[in-house]
């Protein structure tokens, strides 16, 4: 069982170390790219970048080897993100609007906001980031002071900062109208190899992101549930608004995953499944009986699938821009609770198979025609970074000993993080309300 404790009004886990945590930074200073880089003009952002324009935090966490200090990496990391940043150059721009009143990229070569700070503490009173710590963490990434809206924020800002026992961390905002999760990586990892003393990228970005332009005229050929609204008949809104949010995490080992395929095959209904498939079924489920919504509760599943290999032809390597696009599933509360885990995992796997290319194409053609954004009423998003490898972030420290998010962007949000040293496990990370987080821990308890 997960204690917590409450830190201004949310509920966070028991280990905050936001009363022991004592961060100085020092003022922030502009990197710009090392040599000259288009300036002037507007980069184009797709129509799947316009939806996720959400700013996303995170930290990585390195402990200096043996007889190595931390006090080059400030001076190390900011040299090697201006290299890095001459093939990124729209990282050093602002957000500005188009005409037709679509976010775009003023490139102005301006620069990232960078900011040294020093912790008077060791790394280890961090723990080991399983579960959003907002209050403690956010102590490590740098947010713009008085900042109203993301016009007014710069697509990234970067901190470096070093504990008392040689070790660092780097703490990232970025704007996920810039990239998903993949391209964050590739962009990390891009910068470490700078770091490292690489003159060229192993993988060089694709800048284009005309490749996803609409159609013209859109052809908006599928249903796309992920954008309706649903109407709010177990009045969920009271119920969040009325306690606590509580966040925890929980952890599903290789045994507990296969048991949880397991749970999903049981009645033969399916005759495979992903451990995907599975957990994103019981979570919903779970999440779904926690909540305590009526019966008659249409409830909708959104996540979100790699476009990069689906789409015809595939996109570059290295795209640099949002390449994933959000898929969906309904039930109603009823239907999902009287039946077994499988219903759910189906319609997972149905959600999965119908991301075709004319379906993504029919997703970028939806927001051209109605600039929809998806609705989040009486919906689960999960988010899936367990696939994501930022080992190859050696910025000449070694690998990072750890990574994760400082919070969680919305409250209908669940993140499944990759955990353990081989990457087999997976933390799932959510938030609910107090009453809620007792009933979903109970139903955890049981797999």
């Amino acid at each position: 069982m997960v204690a917590e404790a409450k830190q201004n009004g949310v509920a966070t886990m028991a280990g905050s170390k936001v009363q022991l945590m004592s961060v100085k930074r020092g003022e922030p200073t502009l990197v710009s790219p090392a040599e000259a880089t288009p300036t002037g003009e507007q980069y184009y952002l797709s129509n799947l970048d316009q939806n996720i324009a959400v700013i996303v935090q995170t930290v990585y966490c390195f402990k200096c080897p043996s007889g190595r200090g931390n006090e080059g990496v400030a001076d190390t990391l900011r040299a090697a993100l201006a290299r890095v940043l001459v093939h990124y150059h729209p990282l050093a721009g602002r957000l500005g609007i188009s005409p037709e009143m679509k976010l775009i990229v003023e490139c102005t070569g301006e620069g990232v906001p960078f900011v040294e700070a020093e912790a008077a503490c060791d790394l280890a009173l961090i723990g080991d980031l399983s579960t959003p710590d907002p209050a403690a963490l956010g102590q490590l990434v740098y947010s713009v002071p008085g900042a109203k809206n993301i016009l007014e924020m710069p697509p990234m800002t970067a901190q470096v900062t070093r504990f008392e026992c040689g070790g660092f961390s780097l703490g990232l905002a970025m704007n996920h109208c810039m990239f998903d999760g993949l391209g964050a990586m590739e962009f990390v990892n891009s910068w470490a190899e700078m770091a490292r003393g690489a003159t060229e990228l192993t993988v060089p970005p694709f800048l284009d992101r005309s490749v996803l332009r609409a159609r013209d005229p859109p052809v908006i050929s599928n249903p796309h549930h992920e954008f309706e609204e649903i109407a709010d008949v177990s009045e969920m809104a009271a119920l969040y608004g009325g306690q606590e949010l509580v966040y925890r995490s929980f952890c599903f080992d290789p045994d507990r995953l296969e048991r949880v395929r397991g749970l999903a095959l049981a009645d033969g209904d399916l005759e495979r499944c992903t451990t995907f498939e599975a957990l994103s079924g019981l979570v919903w489920r779970a999440r779904t009986r926690a909540l305590g919504l009526a019966p008659e509760q249409q409830t909708k599943l959104l996540f979100a699938v790699d476009g990069r290999r689906r789409f015809v032809p595939p996109l570059p390597k290295g795209y640099f821009g949002n390449g994933i696009v959000l898929t969906n599933a309904l039930a109603t509360t009823g239907d999902l609770l009287s039946a077994p885990v499988s219903l759910a995992a189906g319609k997972v796997q149905e959600a999965v198979r119908m991301v075709t290319d004319e379906y993504m194409r029919s997703a970028v053609d939806y927001f051209e025609a109605t600039r929809a954004r998806p609705s989040l009423a009486s919906t689960l998003l999960i988010t899936t970074w367990s696939r994501l490898a930022f080992n190859g972030a050696d910025f000449g420290w070694g690998e990072p000993t750890m990574s994760g998010p400082v919070t969680l962007p919305e409250k209908e949000v669940i993140l499944f993080l990759a955990h353990g040293k081989e990457r087999k496990s997976i933390n799932v990370l959510l938030g609910l309300p107090a009453s809620a987080m007792d009933t979903f821990q109970e139903l955890m308890d049981e797999i």
